[in-house]
């Protein structure tokens, strides 16, 4: 055997390995490589999407929250002035129920007191004319109506 018969047989060998890798083997190789690249490069844009999205979904959501706070804290202004104003008016009714309530003990008291002074100025009456009748009874004496007074004013 020669060498070189060989050596050309290897080189014809090796030719014929390359050209057929070239022509069949490496054409879906860097089709897959460039697909997969390809979409890598798309995932990563779309990560890239989603991180924007999700930033501007943050901000619409701190957004939402700070309106939300600002509402309820208004809402919450706005029960605290209304309670503020049943209770003054609550306030109101009271003092007025209260005066009522004052003017018509007044008013029974005043009543009252009228009664009491009729009633006094019956049994004055009744006295005054029981007094007399015991006068009138009785022989008229000075000293006897003076003690028959003093009695009288006694018994008032």
């Amino acid at each position: 055997m020669h060498l070189d018969a060989t050596l050309i047989a290897q080189l014809l060998v090796f030719l014929l390995l390359a050209w057929f890798t070239a022509k069949f083997v490496w054409p879906p190789i860097t089709r897959a490589l460039d697909e997969r690249a390809k979409k890598i490069a798309d995932g990563l844009a779309a990560a890239d999407r989603a991180k924007a999205e999700l930033a501007s979904a943050n901000k619409e959501v701190e957004q939402e929250l700070a309106r939300s706070h600002q509402e309820s804290a208004q809402r919450l202004h706005e029960a605290e002035r209304r309670a503020q104003a049943m209770i003054e008016e609550a306030r109101r009714k009271a003092e007025e129920a209260g005066e009522g309530i004052i003017n018509q003990a007044r008013a029974e008291a005043e009543q009252q007191l009228i009664k009491a002074r009729e009633t006094l100025r019956d049994q004055v009456a009744a006295l005054a004319v029981k007094g007399a009748e015991a006068i009138l009874r009785r022989e008229v004496d000075a000293r006897a109506h003076a003690d028959l007074l003093a009695q009288l004013t006694a018994e008032l």
